[in-house]
């Protein structure tokens, strides 16, 4: 490289004519004129630089090659040939997904087919969080502006919308915000997220909060009565199973088989050419059970009011078809709404009708007049001296009121309701009271007592009725007028049923028949019949059951209904408390059937530990039975006989 010099360049001298040279002389150089250099020594010849050969190189290139495409191949082979089938499997498998087809429940309705339960769309609104950060909506408080914007809507807290909206888990991209919310509420959503939209394109300063808010198709259980029949019936749990009542015993048949779909997926939706394959679901069969809406309805509301009029702890009504066992009416109070459990009393929940055990009281008689008239060990016309105090064992007894000697019939024990009448009736079932101990203990079975009532109804109650072996002195003389043995409701029901069906005991039923998708109605199995008492034997407990009504002596005057024949028994127990398990308060209750002479329906109630006005049975369940028996008369059509009622003695002049 030529430096550059700061200095001025030489001048350019312009050539003159070249002078001639003589041969052989030595040019003498001129002024300006560079010096000559001085002979060196000599330079060496330059070497030549020889390649080398290609070849090696090309030959580690090949080889490197050779050795990357060889594991190409072999992982190739390896993919597509020895674990072709492997790789084909993972791939379907993020290729294709399966959804369950949810079945539909069936419905249960009454047996007028007025719907009691059923299933309609419902929406879980979910929610995506990723899409509720600073970095999507480009606000800090997303989350607290959606939450606001839900709350009222869902009727969620709003602090834990805001807790779900923003997650621990930053990676989380689904939450739950509700379940089985109805499709009004999913559209008031979507028209909200639609007006958020629409501002944000004209507003900057609009964000839509509700962007990452969707919805997955569910179903949800209502029940169009509310609380009506709340204890039959049950409810459905969040995972969709019955959790009580029929929903839990019919809970396959009701539930149908879910479904399953599979298709192929790309980007999350579903890629329409790949094709797919289904499993229809087949939907459960709807329950027709044998209670009447009406008279379930009647019944629920007068013993509701009549609980609260008593401050009591509780009480309910049966409702029978005498000749058919069908239960018309089971009513429980207090009760509780199954579509809003969140808001239920837990000691509220089940049947208590059916799982309540407590002592009959003086209704037991009816069953210790049946076993005296059928082992003919009186009749009704027998004269029983009943003095103010018997002693029996080691104890004394006496009525409910203090009484000089009563001289009364049969008739007239159980008119009055004696305990000491019954006492000494029941005595002479056995020469012993041993014997009379197993001959009253074998007609208790026979009416059902100490035994399941057939329903098969979750958590229902046999009650406690001993062998008489293992009757302590007092229980000789208490179980037959009802202390010393425990029932459920419907066990006591079925024992009136039993002598207005002429002495044979229908097993009780709930549920007349299912209905399949097709249309196709199955009738329940027939219930198993038993003969308990003669025909003869039951038309005479009833004409004395008409005395206990009809009479004035009677204690069930309150039960009358103009223009028809009532047959009734009331009850006035010791109640045992089942926190403590001490007698404390009373079970007050009634049992009859109307009409007597042609009977058609039995009711049954009881209330438990009343603690305002009354307690005895009469006074507060016999008007119960009246309201009731007189509204299910009326519904179901049956006409007075209009035969005058037996009016059997109560009493005899000694």
């Amino acid at each position: 490289m030529t430096e550059v010099s700061d200095r001025e360049p030489p001048r350019r001298r312009v050539p003159g004519p070249a002078r001639p040279v003589r041969p052989g002389a030595r040019r003498q150089p001129g002024p300006g004129a560079r010096p000559a250099r001085r002979p060196g020594p000599p330079r060496p010849a330059p070497r030549a630089i020889r390649l080398g050969s290609p070849r090696p190189r090309l030959r580690l290139i090949g080889l490197a090659l050779t050795l990357v495409l060889s594991a190409f191949v072999v992982r190739l082979l390896q993919v597509q040939a020895v674990d072709a089938g492997t790789y084909t499997a993972k791939a379907e498998q993020n290729r294709y997904v399966v959804h369950t087809l949810p079945a539909e429940r069936g419905g249960i309705t009454d047996r007028n087919g007025v719907a009691l339960a059923s299933t309609v769309d419902a929406y879980d609104i979910t929610a995506d969080p990723t899409m509720f950060t600073r970095e999507q909506l480009k606000v800090g408080d997303g989350p607290e502006q959606a939450a606001a914007l839900l709350a009222p809507i869902l009727g969620e807290d709003q602090e834990d919308l805001v807790d779900r909206l923003r997650p621990d888990n930053e990676e989380l991209r689904y939450v739950r915000l509700a379940r089985r919310q109805t499709p009004q509420v999913w559209n008031q959503i979507k028209d909200l997220k639609t007006a958020l939209t629409k501002k944000a394109e004209t507003d900057r300063t609009v964000v839509n909060v509700l962007a990452g808010v969707f919805a997955d198709p569910s179903s949800k259980r209502v029940y169009p009565g509310g609380d009506l029949a709340a204890g039959i019936l049950g409810w459905v749990g969040a995972d969709g199973k019955g959790g009580g009542g029929l929903e839990r015993k019919l809970d396959k048949t009701l539930a149908g088989e879910d479904g399953k779909i599979r298709y192929a997926q790309s980007g999350g939706r579903q890629v329409p050419t790949a094709g797919s394959t289904e499993t229809p679901a087949v939907p459960g069969s709807d329950v027709e059970l044998t209670i009447d809406r009406d008279i379930q309805w009647a019944a629920q509301d007068a013993i509701t009011e009549q609980v609260e009029k008593s401050k009591a702890d509780g009480g309910y009504v049966i409702v029978q078809d005498t000749a058919t066992g069908e239960i018309l009416a089971m009513a429980n109070s207090p009760g509780f709404d199954p579509g809003d459990l969140a808001h239920a009393d837990p000691k509220a929940l089940g049947n208590a009708a059916l799982q309540d055990a407590f002592e009959p009281g003086s209704t037991a008689k009816v069953m210790s007049m049946a076993a005296v008239l059928e082992e003919n060990a009186a009749t009704p016309m027998t004269h029983i001296t009943v003095p103010n105090r018997l002693k029996r064992g080691d104890r004394l007894f006496k009525d409910d009121v203090d009484h000089p000697t009563w001289y009364l019939t049969l008739n007239g024990v159980l008119a009055k309701s004696s305990n000491i009448g019954t006492i000494m009736a029941t005595g002479e079932l056995g020469r012993t009271q041993a014997q009379a101990n197993k001959v009253l203990y074998d007609y208790l079975r026979k009416f059902g007592l100490g035994g399941y009532s057939g329903l098969g109804f979750p958590g229902e109650t046999k009650g406690i009725l001993a062998p008489p072996g293992q009757w302590s002195t007092s229980q000789q003389y208490t179980i037959p007028f009802g202390q010393g043995v425990s029932v459920n409701a419907l066990q006591a029901a079925s024992v009136y049923s039993t002598i207005a069906n002429g002495g044979v005991r229908v097993e009780p039923t709930l549920v007349r028949g299912t209905k399949s998708d097709d249309g196709r109605f199955t009738p329940a199995p027939e219930p198993k019949k038993t003969r308990v008492i003669s025909e003869k034997t039951a038309t005479t407990l009833a004409r004395m059951l008409e005395s206990v009504v009809d009479d004035e002596e009677g204690t069930g005057t309150k039960a009358r209904i103009p223009g028809y024949r009532v047959a009734g028994k009331t009850g006035t127990a010791n109640r045992v408390d089942p926190a403590t398990g001490q007698y404390k308060g009373y079970t007050s209750s009634f049992a009859g059937f109307a009409p007597a002479d042609k009977p058609r329906v039995t009711v049954y109630c009881a209330i438990q530990n009343a603690t305002q006005g009354s307690y005895f049975g009469g006074q507060i369940c016999g008007p119960i039975h009246k309201q009731v028996m007189e509204f299910a008369l009326k519904t179901l059509q049956v006409p007075p006989t209009g035969a005058d009622p037996a009016r059997l003695p109560v009493t005899f002049k000694p």
